[in-house]
């Protein structure tokens, strides 16, 4: 944060259940993408007997709605939204082009909200309790040190999430997943993030 013609960064950090219900049916679904993260801890497998094209449809759909929840401004619907039945007003689907995705995503609304449910509080009593700031302010102060000017002003989303793999991984733009217990290590957390500040500042 910064006055007046000093440079500013803004981080926003949350365990945000429309992230958490998107990674839900992610799994739920048997949907790969995106490859590299790793599935959320405690939820059964599933048994896929979709056919190739039809499991097709779905990936390309749910990274539709994967890309509209992380980054919502960035990924803009052409299409009015139109929220998905058990979901609350936690997810949305545009209004075509998405039936396969809606109905597939429908049986599974309950236990993906109680899950979403149960993460976010998690957060809230273990990490997200005001002392947020600081941790990224030191990785800042540290990067400055490192390079010996200020940091550029710059924007981070960051999703603190319950993943199977302890680590930190680029969900957009501006976005990184990170796992809560990595989140929670305030030694490895100041190690992990100080590339990410570097590649931002």
């Amino acid at each position: 944060m910064g006055g007046a013609g000093i440079p500013e960064w803004l981080i926003r950090e949350d365990a945000g259940r429309p992230v958490l219900l998107a990674l839900y049916v992610r799994q739920a679904l048997g949907i790969r993408h995106p490859d590299e993260l790793p599935h959320l801890r405690g939820i059964p497998p599933r048994a896929n007997n979709r056919s190739t094209a039809a499991q097709d449809v779905l990936e390309q759909q749910w990274r539709m709605l994967w890309e509209m929840t992380v980054e919502p401004e960035a990924h803009a619907s052409s299409v009015p939204l139109e929220l998905v039945d058990g979901y609350e007003t936690l997810v949305a689907l545009p209004s075509q082009g998405a039936d396969e995705l809606r109905e597939a995503m429908t049986p599974f609304a309950a236990e993906a909200l109680a899950y979403s449910q149960s993460a976010h509080a998690r957060y809230r009593r273990d990490v997200g309790n005001g002392v947020s700031y600081r941790a990224y302010a030191s990785a800042i102060a540290e990067y400055e040190r490192q390079v010996g000017r200020r940091a550029h002003s710059f924007e981070l989303n960051v999703q603190v999430l319950p993943l199977s793999q302890r680590g930190v991984w680029w969900i957009g733009a501006l976005t990184i997943a990170v796992t809560d217990g990595l989140r929670g290590d305030v030694v490895a957390f100041d190690a992990a993030i100080n590339p990410i500040i570097a590649e931002l500042a």
